[in-house]
């Protein structure tokens, strides 16, 4: 989760996040396998610069053929190294087939060296790199990385899509060149000798939505190189920052609303928690927006166990940064709060216990009765997990404070629940946990207890007393049916 603010050489807006810290890059070893490619078509470019570095740009496609190796940058003399990079990026624009690891050996080393010597030369910083040379980098990372991701498992059966969690990721044996391309990207962004007014002209709208389109792989190392450069690009030009942020809140919809499916939610909820986290107040009305229209319903789908660690950090970051949106989002997770399945429940419960930890007394007070009468039919789960996670919310101090200010309302909502458990719930943990909240709630109004006691047991015999004259009704209607020999009418 990122947590680091970036400071750049310009003042940041005052409701924009910066720069990430690095992320970990040999995360895992999971990629899909490339196909056809896609190159950015840069609107920014003028005819008049197209037909001055006509001679110099690359091809808009990948390149086939006979490749030829390209001497390092250590035996070039100064004046030489800029033509020097433009052909080692024109080595780097071949397809290759990583498919067959006898395919290609030595195009395929010719170019991881020249990638190397790539990303090496931006990292030196031995020289400022001219507007052609930045142009047609940018070129070929994007033969390289805009590509069409491998369609999922299920799409190619037409079988019913497995759990996400249990499904393998497809492997791409193209990863090592892929690895080079993306860190050629992101040392380029991150340079201090790269100028964001002229990157962002091959930077642009069309590049950024492309990289988003990448977060759907299911390769973990992609994921993460993407998560990184998007959050720097996000850092470093700060006129797309709007457009991101629409752009990530679209991805959103499309997976809450239509296909459930994306790979890539985690990262760009991580994004967004740093993003959450440089607000300034008063919050923006297009934040609070987000909030309820993008973030709280993630909570619904299914594979909310996917990405909700990140998903209840950004919910947290809101309710730290302003606690007048703690009812709100309070009420968002009770609309969303699973009826059928047990884990979500318990996810639900361990995020309610951090927004309640940065609630304020007075946001509390509107929600609490709702909140409690959903905590009660918890308190009662037959799930010890969901029972027991219930109970786990008296053994933080706050929420001990909130409950005792407010207990004239509380207990007598949740009074029911815990004589249930005591009487009847099968799971001993959840019965001795009951026992103790109960204690401490005797301990906190001893007269409020009692009343409610009282009312309990009052309640009960009324239930006893109607239960006895219903049994009575019954009975006096198969005495009739029986004197009037009608047969089978009523069973017991």
């Amino acid at each position: 989760m990122f947590k680091k603010i970036m400071k750049g050489g310009k003042k940041p807006s005052k409701s924009d996040a910066s720069d990430p810290p690095p992320p970990p890059y040999a995360a895992a070893n999971r990629v899909p396998p490339p196909s056809a490619n896609v190159v950015v078509n840069h609107a920014s470019r003028g005819a008049a610069g197209s037909a001055a570095n006509s001679a110099s740009a690359l091809p808009l496609v990948p390149l086939s053929g006979a490749m030829e190796p390209v001497p390092p940058f250590r035996d070039a003399a100064a004046s030489e190294r800029q033509s020097l990079f433009l052909r080692k990026l024109h080595v780097c624009c071949y397809a290759l087939d990583f498919s067959d690891t006898l395919k290609n050996v030595r195009e395929k080393e010719i170019k991881r060296q020249a990638l190397m010597d790539l990303v090496d030369f931006i990292q030196s910083g031995s020289g400022k790199m001219s507007e052609n040379c930045q142009e047609e980098m940018i070129r070929m990372i994007s033969v390289n990385i805009f590509r069409c991701l491998p369609p999922a498992s299920h799409e190619n059966t037409g079988q019913e899509p497995a759990d996400p969690e249990e499904e393998e990721p497809s492997m791409d044996p193209s990863w090592p060149h892929l690895q080079l391309v993306y860190e050629l990207l992101l040392r380029y962004i991150v340079s201090s000798d790269t100028d964001a007014k002229i990157a962002k002209r091959y930077i642009d709208h069309s590049f950024v939505l492309k990289l988003l389109d990448l977060f759907d792989t299911e390769d973990p190392r992609e994921r993460e190189y993407l998560k990184t450069i998007l959050h720097r690009i996000y850092g470093k030009f700060m006129v797309h920052r709007p457009f991101i942020r629409k752009a990530i809140n679209n991805i959103f919809y499309r997976f809450i609303y239509e296909t459930e499916r994306h790979c890539g939610i985690g990262e760009l909820l991580e994004i967004l928690g740093s993003i959450i986290n440089g607000f300034a107040l008063p919050m923006k009305e297009e934040h609070k927006l987000f909030l309820v229209r993008a973030l709280l319903p993630l909570h619904k789908p299914k594979s909310v166990g996917m990405y909700h660690q990140q998903l209840s950090y950004c919910i947290t970051q809101f309710v730290e940064k302003d606690f007048k949106l703690a009812d709100t989002v309070i009420r968002g997770l009770l609309k969303y709060w699973p009826v059928t399945n047990c884990q979500k429940e318990v996810l639900f419960l361990g995020e309610l216990e951090e927004v309640l930890e940065a609630t304020q007394a007075a946001e509390f007070q509107r929600c609490m009765v709702p909140l409690f009468r959903q905590i009660s039919r918890c308190l009662n789960s037959p799930h010890f997990q969901v029972a027991e996670r219930a109970l786990f919310l008296w053994n933080n101090e706050h929420i001990v404070s909130l409950i005792a200010q407010n207990r004239t309302v509380i207990l007598p909502i949740i009074f029911e629940a815990f004589e249930r458990n005591i009487s009847s719930h099968w799971n001993q943990a959840v019965h001795g946990l009951t026992v103790n909240v109960r204690k401490m709630f005797l301990e906190m109004d001893a007269e409020l207890f009692e009343e409610c006691q009282r009312q309990h047991s009052e309640k009960e015999a009324k239930a006893k007393e109607i239960e006895e004259e219903r049994e009575l009704k019954w009975k006096r209607l198969a005495d009739a049916a029986s004197r009037n020999g009608v047969e089978d009418m009523v069973t017991t």
